[in-house]
């Protein structure tokens, strides 16, 4: 797992500590390390006191590598920060976001409540469809027998 760290070397002969600050939850999710973390390494480190590196843990705390983390410090500002994306900025996206998902839903809702009530009507339609059509056979019917009454011979 990846870690932002800061070294701690506060004057120690061999090896150094790393304070972790934050660490790698997927590709473009961070989250702070809440309680204060140290990780110290036995061999000393080509970096300042105070220095941010890129962490690389294993399995129980390993450090598998550290490298210096400038670069990807000024890779997020150069295409985050320098466009305006704030937190703030990012929150009004969320929201907005979660709108236009809660209007989709709704329109959703009444995409599905209309295709029902056509539905029902086109139900009661062929319902009506079948008693007239059940009413002109009867007519029908009705007619035959009065003609076959009325050319009979009296």
């Amino acid at each position: 797992m990846q870690y932002l760290a800061k070294v701690n070397n506060k004057a120690r002969p061999a090896g150094a500590k790393l304070q972790l600050l934050a660490r790698q939850l997927s590709d473009y999710s961070w989250e702070l390390v809440e309680a204060e973390k140290i990780v110290e390494t036995v061999e000393p480190l080509a970096f300042g006191e105070g220095s941010l590196v890129l962490l690389t843990l294993g399995n129980h705390s390993q450090i598998i590598g550290v490298e210096d983390a400038t670069d990807w410090v000024l890779e997020i500002v150069s295409q985050y920060l320098s466009q305006g994306i704030t937190p703030e900025f990012l929150q009004q996206e969320a929201e907005r976001a979660e709108q236009w998902r809660q209007s989709l839903t709704l329109k959703d809702q009444d995409v599905r409540r209309r295709a029902l009530e056509t539905a029902a009507r086109r139900d009661e339609i062929q319902e009506l469809e079948k008693r007239l059509r059940l009413e002109r056979e009867e007519l029908e019917r009705r007619e035959a027998e009065l003609q076959s009454h009325n050319e009979t011979p009296k």
